[in-house]
């Protein structure tokens, strides 16, 4: 298939409320165009709500959505030219592959003879070609999603929702369809929504990702800076970040602050103004911490190590400041120093991944 249109996503003041209970609040949100956009959160953060709206199931309370500046909040769905591909794929059990991926395309409307040439594109696109008369029972799941996708597409559409596609698959099949997933978006430079709750598949697929909590976003960013700036402690927890500490702010500067963590300082780079003796939070993740001799001339905070796994290509170190409790990496393979438990070590913060929270 060739490179499609693509099209512009605004979400302005989106409010999704039943009865007392807001399930989305006044959500902001602008889709570039041809970009892949996840909604990233737990279980009732309204993600799945979001993208509900956006497809027409859903009535929205108030807010508008906007395709390319046109609102097409109060548009019936079959006219608001969005392809959609679900968990569970919705495939027709009775019809044939070719029938599947054709279905939308003879609700338009479209003559016969372009319906064929269009159902081969798509399915020499997803490569499925050969199984074409085939139905879905004698399928894969992965096949399956294939086929899901191939008739989402193939409509043109201006927008590709995309419902925890790879949710229902394995481990190893869903990695591999990810990648399939994420060549076809940017070869067709289709602008696309995913919703998932999968923080790895999010960060592998995304051009943008939007955290949501509690009806609302905590965080929009690029996976990169997403990964390593979390900006509140949902965000740095919900992507797992281990290393999440409470303290109180020494002294500060207008692009530093002095922390504590056990009873030794730290310097933290940051824009926000912290008056000294403010309640604070810092995150850091383990692997940007340099685990060294107690020795070492560089400026670090001392630290015991209570416990090590070796995990693949890292090593794990537990550690204890003060009785605070702080986790820190090495790479296994290439790592020249090994410690001991109940080594005194000195644990090196890189400063630039060392992030001051929001409240």
């Amino acid at each position: 298939m060739e490179t499609l249109k693509s099209s512009t996503l605004q979400l302005a003041q989106l409010t999704k409320t039943y009865h007392s209970f807001e399930a989305v609040r006044d959500l902001d949100l602008n889709v570039p165009s041809g970009s892949l956009l996840t909604l990233l959160g737990p279980s009732g953060c309204g993600k799945s709500t979001v993208l509900r709206m956006i497809a027409g199931f859903l009535n929205v309370t108030s807010g508008q959505i906007l395709v390319d500046g046109k609102d097409i909040s109060h548009v019936e769905p079959n006219f608001r030219d969005i392809g959609m591909v679900f968990q569970n794929y919705a495939l027709f059990p009775h019809m044939t592959v070719a029938s599947n991926v054709a279905f939308g395309l003879k609700m338009r409307r479209v003559p016969k003879e372009e319906q064929a040439v269009r159902v081969r594109e798509a399915l020499e696109m997803v490569q499925l070609t050969h199984l074409a008369d085939r139905h879905p029972s004698q399928l894969s799941g992965g096949q399956q999603q294939r086929v899901a996708l191939a008739r989402a597409v193939v409509i043109k559409p201006k927008l590709l929702l995309l419902d925890e596609p790879l949710g229902a698959l394995d481990r190893n099949l869903r990695e591999g369809l990810q990648a399939e997933l994420r060549d076809l978006q940017r070869q067709l430079g289709i602008t696309s929504i995913l919703v998932t709750h999968d923080q790895d598949e999010a960060l592998y697929l995304s051009d943008y990702i939007a955290v949501m909590n509690g009806g609302r976003i905590e965080q929009l960013d690029t996976p990169i800076a997403l990964y390593d700036r979390p900006q509140t402690e949902f965000v740095a927890r919900f992507l797992g970040v281990p290393n999440i500490f409470s303290s109180k702010v020494v002294s500060s500067t207008a692009n530093e602050v002095v922390i504590t963590l056990g009873n030794q300082p730290v310097v933290v780079p940051t824009n926000q103004n912290k008056p000294a003796g403010s309640e604070c939070k810092v995150s850091i993740r383990p692997s940007h911490i340099d685990v060294a001799r107690a020795e070492d001339p560089r400026q670090g905070i001392t630290a015991t190590i209570q416990s090590i796994h070796e995990l693949g290509e890292r090593i794990v170190y537990h550690c204890a400041i003060d009785g605070l409790k702080i986790e820190a990496n090495a790479p296994r393979i290439s790592s020249s120093e090994r410690f001991a438990t109940g080594q005194v070590v000195k644990l090196v913060l890189d400063p630039s991944h060392t992030i001051l929270l929001r409240d």
